[in-house]
């Protein structure tokens, strides 16, 4: 499922820090009130409109993030376009994130509820990186081993950096676990040079103390 970035001009909101922190609301609600009218596969409509609409149609997209256009303009756009083709619930959702400016958070939004439902399923994402492609193979043992040591079924989100030689770097969340090859030559360079500074010195020592030997 693509997630291209929408190459508007934003609300303002999005400047700001706390942006990440609204658009879980957000996510919340919606997903909240999508379980409270029954409705199934929620982010359906949501995906629909972001990849198809959005990314689609980018001078439309414009328009509702346009900070030249007024809220009660846009909300006619809404009223002409989105009404006719969606759902009342979703046009609710829109009119609501127009009323209040935040329609230019609509494609995070939609990211932070995809890793709702994700974890809500007993899911997280997991990064990889890997000097080289993992096989197939090579896939399924180390999400197996992830699920086993996590305690959850990991997603795994997979990159290629050649720069670390072999092994690999995974980060869940804000840990990352460093094992790859580039790292333990780092490591093991620092132990020699704090070897040798020490050798160093045990000699600057006895140069000034040869009564020691």
């Amino acid at each position: 499922m693509s997630d291209q970035r929408l190459k508007t001009r934003p609300d303002s909101v999005l400047e700001d820090p706390g942006a990440l922190a609204v658009a879980g609301l957000y996510a919340r609600s919606y997903l909240t009130a999508a379980q409270q009218n029954s409705i199934q596969q929620p982010q359906d409509e949501m995906n629909s409109f972001v990849d198809e609409v959005l990314v689609g149609y980018p001078e439309f997209a414009e328009l509702l993030t346009s900070d030249v256009i007024s809220r009660e303009d846009k909300l006619g756009i809404v009223e002409r376009i989105i009404v006719p083709r969606s759902s009342e619930f979703f046009a609710n959702f829109v009119r609501v994130l127009i009323r209040h400016g935040r329609f230019g958070l609509i494609s995070l939004i939609r990211r932070v509820m995809v890793k709702i439902q994700e974890e809500a399923a007993g899911k997280r994402r997991v990064g990889v990186r890997t000097a080289r492609s993992l096989s197939d193979e090579s896939k399924r043992l180390l999400s197996d081993e992830l699920k086993i040591k996590l305690g959850f079924e990991p997603i795994l989100q997979e990159s290629v950096d050649e720069s670390l030689i072999g092994g690999l770097i995974i980060q869940v969340g804000d840990t990352v676990y460093d094992s790859s090859l580039r790292s333990r030559l780092k490591q093991l360079s620092g132990r020699l040079v704090e070897k040798a500074l020490n050798e160093i010195q045990i000699g600057r020592d006895r140069f000034s103390h040869p009564e020691r030997d």
